[in-house]
Parts: structure tokens; C-alpha cells; sequence
């Protein structure tokens, strides 16, 4: 039986039809004391992520995940400039080259937890899950997940998008993609369940890697997860 890859819906489509434009600079961001910690390590770097409370069931998922392990040795294996990095398949665990990847996991999902003002802006960390066709409730895949890089949008841009999905910005999600950036057409599709707090820098270096046409890089991008105290 054909497996379905777990992705973002209509990615492609969606993003490249607001036009191209800059991914903006690395923001700072303030970092809240109590809030769960863990720190990505990466050959260009480390990325420093915090976990929101508001989503507690992917949180306590991705801390127990990284504790047992399961993401040590894991690859970025789907990268789009511009746009996000994607991790978490276990399968990409000592994948050979070319491998198709992106259809691992454990046997389980998660029910979305959409928070308002939680929002897809660059360094969004959210889940990736499968397509509304199979997954009408938005479910979250039970290991994979994504960072935003995205791009800062044009007031014109954001309209546009508004009058295609038929969906209304707040005025706080306008002033994020038109300053920050990020990617706004997944709002209230894709759970968002933290940010990167250090390391926006180290996101855009991965986000430029040379990928191959299913958009693994050719050099593969190792993470191991430790959770910070």
C-alpha cells in the first residue's frame, strides 16, 4: 500500500503564489524563564528552542521523544529556502543517499492544539502531519516538525492571501509578517508549539544548503536533541 509523506499542505503552491522577496533578518528574542528548553545540535551550529505550555501535549511528547533519544541522528531531510526546515523521520537515521524520506514515525499521532497568537512566524517550531484528505482533523505526526524561515511579506501581499483563503489577519499578524516574516498561509493548519530563541542565524545557513529535487540536501544535516535544565 502507497504511504502517504507527511508534508505541508499545498506548501509549494501557496507560498510561491505571494511572490518572492527577503527572509529578512535574524530577530532577537527574549527568552522566557519558564518555559521547557532544549538546544538542536547541528554540523552549522546549535539552535536553542523553547516549548510552549499552551500546547502541552506536543510539548511533553517532543521532551519525551528527545530524552528516550529518538531524534539523535535524525537528518534535516526536507529543506526549502525561504521557506522551513523539516526534521523529526526516524527512518532518516543512516538513510542512504537519495532515499525518499518523510513518511516516518511512530504509530501514533496528536490532536492539534491551535493556540491563538501562536503564529507561524520565522522561528516557529511546529508539526508537520499529513494532508487533510486522510487527516480532516489536522492531526499532528507523532515525531516530525518544522522551523520556519519564511520571508518578510508586503501589506499587498498579506491582502491577497487574505482574499484567496478567505481568512482575516489580525492586525498582530500582519505586523509579524511584515516584519519579522515568516509564513502565514499555515496559520490554523499546523500546530506551532515553540520558537527558536537562539539560533535564527544557524537556521538560515541550513536553509540555504544545496538540496537535491525532493528537497533533502545533498550533504546530510545529523541533529542530536539534549533538553536544557
Amino acid at each position: 500500500m502507497k504511504r502517504n509523506v507527511i508534508f505541508l499542505l499545498g506548501l509549494m503552491l501557496a507560498f510561491q503564489s505571494c511572490g518572492q522577496g527577503s527572509t529578512g533578518s535574524d530577530q532577537a528574542q527574549e527568552v522566557t524563564e519558564d518555559l521547557a528548553k532544549v538546544a538542536l545540535s547541528t554540523p552549522y551550529g546549535e539552535i536553542i528552542i523553547e516549548l510552549f505550555n499552551e500546547t502541552p501535549l506536543h510539548r511533553d511528547n517532543f521532551l519525551r521523544l528527545a530524552e528516550e533519544g529518538v531524534y539523535d541522528g535524525t537528518l534535516f531531510h526536507r529543506v526549502i529556502n525561504a521557506f522551513m526546515i523539516q526534521g523529526g523521520d526516524p527512518d532518516s537515521k543512516n538513510a542512504q543517499p537519495g532515499m525518499q524520506l518523510g513518511t516516518g514515525g511512530p504509530e501514533y499521532t496528536i490532536p492539534a492544539e491551535f493556540v491563538e497568537g501562536k503564529y507561524h512566524e520565522k522561528g516557529a517550531v511546529a508539526a508537520a502531519r499529513q494532508g487533510d484528505q486522510v487527516n480532516p482533523q489536522k492531526e499532528s505526526s507523532g515525531s516530525q516538525f518544522y522551523i520556519v524561515q519564511g520571508r518578510v511579506f508586503s501589506h499587498d501581499e498579506l491582502d491577497v492571501l487574505e482574499q484567496r483563503s478567505g481568512r482575516t489577519l489580525t492586525n498582530e499578524q500582519k505586523r509579524i509578517y511584515t516584519t519579522i516574516g515568516g509564513t502565514p498561509h499555515l496559520d490554523g493548519e499546523y500546530t506551532v508549539f515553540g520558537r527558536v530563541v537562539d539560533g535564527l542565524d544557524v537556521v538560515d545557513r541550513i536553509a540555504e544548503t544545496e538540496t537535491d529535487r525532493s528537497n533533502r540536501p545533498i550533504e546530510d544535516i545529523a541533529i542530536s536533541v539534549r533538553i536544557l535544565d
